[in-house]
């Protein structure tokens, strides 16, 4: 299980990784935390022992993702993503950038965004809805040789015949306990 830490002050970023066991979690750095406090948040979970999932999710150009993503490695980062909506080209680039081995991070791919839901997706050109979109983003991911997929809990077990076994990822952000505040999230469960 990783942990969001969705936070832009140091200040409350250091308080949220003294407040964790790394035993029990490892800790998500996303957009916010990164675009505010740059790679010294990565710096700070991993001095205390966290494995970080940067969660950047690149979708750009190829070469330009194969560079961000081989940065990402250089952070000794445990799992980096990358829109799946990019493309074979850029999936491919990604995989090519990370050079495999022990201390390479994990490679996904996030397939449709939890925030979305089949109407968003129709208004972009995707008229079979979001079930029929992640199958097939997830089917790219895993022709390209990338370590998994960010989709939906509800996914979630379609994917597992895509990437079996303890090394095929399947990541479900949006999960809540019942009774929560769902935010922007669309397509969660409970």
């Amino acid at each position: 299980m990783y942990v969001a830490l969705d936070a832009a002050d140091e200040s409350r970023v250091r308080d949220l990784l003294a407040a964790l066991d790394p035993s029990l979690c490892g800790i998500k750095i996303g957009k916010e935390a990164f675009t505010a406090l740059g790679p010294r948040a990565v710096e700070w979970a991993r001095e205390r022992g966290f494995p970080v999932f940067l969660d950047l999710k690149f979708h750009d150009i190829p070469n330009t993702v194969a560079q961000a993503c081989r940065a990402a490695a250089d952070l000794d980062v445990a799992l980096v993503n990358v829109h799946a909506s990019g493309g074979r080209r850029m999936l491919e680039a990604a995989r090519e950038a990370i050079v495999p081995g022990a201390d390479a991070p994990a490679l996904i791919a996030v397939t449709v965004l939890t925030s979305m839901e089949d109407a968003d997706l129709a208004e972009i050109g995707v008229s079979d809805g979001a079930e029929a979109q992640v199958g097939r983003l997830a089917r790219l991911t895993a022709d390209t040789g990338l370590d998994g997929v960010v989709c939906s809990a509800r996914e979630a077990a379609a994917m597992r015949s895509l990437f079996p076994g303890e090394s095929g990822l399947v990541v479900t952000p949006g999960v809540r306990p019942a009774g929560s505040a769902r935010d922007d999230q669309r397509r969660v469960v409970t």
